[in-house]
């Protein structure tokens, strides 16, 4: 088992490893005494993990409610929000209690802006089941929900007070959702550590789980440290994001986010190789490591398709854009530009 420790705005652990979810019970009594709980999950999630979290909370004599929401992106919206604040309300949960979001990346984002939101703050947990959410959305503090306009538009920085990543919850994960989580994995290795790309580029991962998640969430962990608020290093996580989004978007969310930030990736090194921003030729490589992972190197859109969906995103301000672009695997770099520019690499 590992552990990591975040220093931001507020410290907290990561425990990663097999059957670390048996530490809840025990953790919660430790931070927090004996508060009320509400467990957060998904549809899918439920049926095999649910009873097992609220009878181990229970044997711990944790009083546990649970909050079910239908799975899928869909779900991450204005509407759930709410819906999960009037249940926290109706049985009168306080500022004191514990929301704990026991999913993957949708659950996280939803579960942490509720508990930024009730009562102006409640405890979080952060449980999450797949691979994505283990690397990446569990870690950082970024909550949101989708608006009609786009991705990730609704939100606030809420670091969790616990995550629990327990490599035994991948056993359940279908292969195309544990090829979700290997788009972040490869992401990871792309913007710092060609160590863990190398390692993971033909596919071969399942034998150094926990070696592969603590490497990313060192990574995450280090760059929120140095820049919480994503006002300027922070912004690197965000490579192959922008299209990403972007091909969510236009999709209705039918193409899932790992997917996307696959086809994203290969599409930003291809850009970068194309007209100079990379220092070495990074495009063969990322689309190898993609499809060896079980994911798609291609957008079911064109290219300039994707530019109005794109400059919605949160990395526009006014009139110019901020890209991540890679150096070389490994490395990456941020660059601001015109949307105009942007408009034409994509040959819009």
């Amino acid at each position: 088992m590992e552990r990591l420790t975040v220093h931001a705005s507020v410290q907290y652990d990561i425990f990663i490893g097999n059957g670390v979810r048996a530490l809840l019970g025990e953790q919660l009594k430790a931070m927090f005494g004996a508060p009320k709980v509400c467990l957060l999950c998904d549809s899918n999630v439920a049926p095999l993990h649910l009873k097992e979290a609220a009878d181990a909370l229970a044997a711990q004599g944790f009083s546990a409610a649970s909050f079910v929401f239908s799975a899928g992106e869909q779900s991450k919206s204005p509407e759930t929000l709410f819906s999960l604040l009037e249940f926290l309300a109706e049985r009168q949960f306080s500022r004191k209690d514990v929301l704990v979001a026991l999913g993957g990346g949708v659950t996280g984002d939803l579960g942490g802006l509720a508990s930024a939101l009730f009562m102006r703050g409640m405890h979080l947990v952060q449980m999450p089941t797949s691979l994505l959410a283990m690397v990446d959305s569990s870690v950082g503090g970024k909550t949101a929900v989708n608006l009609a306009a786009g991705k990730n538009l609704a939100g606030v920085f809420r670091q969790p007070d616990l995550v629990l990543c327990d490599l035994d919850y991948l056993r359940t994960l279908p292969d195309k959702d544990f090829a979700d989580g290997m788009a972040e994995v490869i992401k990871y290795g792309m913007i710092a550590d060609r160590d863990l790309f190398d390692s993971v580029k033909d596919g071969d991962v399942k034998d150094k789980l926990e070696e592969i998640v603590t490497a990313c969430v060192r990574i995450k962990r280090d760059v929120v440290s140095r820049d919480e608020f994503d006002t300027g290093e922070r912004a690197k996580l965000n490579f192959g994001h922008t299209l990403a989004h972007a091909i969510e978007k236009e999709s209705g969310f039918s193409v899932s986010h790992g997917a996307a930030v696959a086809m994203g990736m290969v599409a930003i090194c291809a850009i970068a190789d194309a007209h100079g921003f990379s220092d070495v030729l990074t495009f063969p490589a990322v689309k190898a490591a993609v499809e060896h992972n079980g994911l798609s190197a291609v957008s079911p859109f064109p290219l300039p398709s994707l530019f109005a969906a794109s400059v919605g995103d949160k990395k526009r301000s006014g009139n110019a854009i901020t890209l991540v672009l890679p150096s070389e695997i490994g490395q990456c770099r941020l660059k601001t530009m015109a949307l105009e520019r942007w408009k034409e690499l994509l040959g819009a």
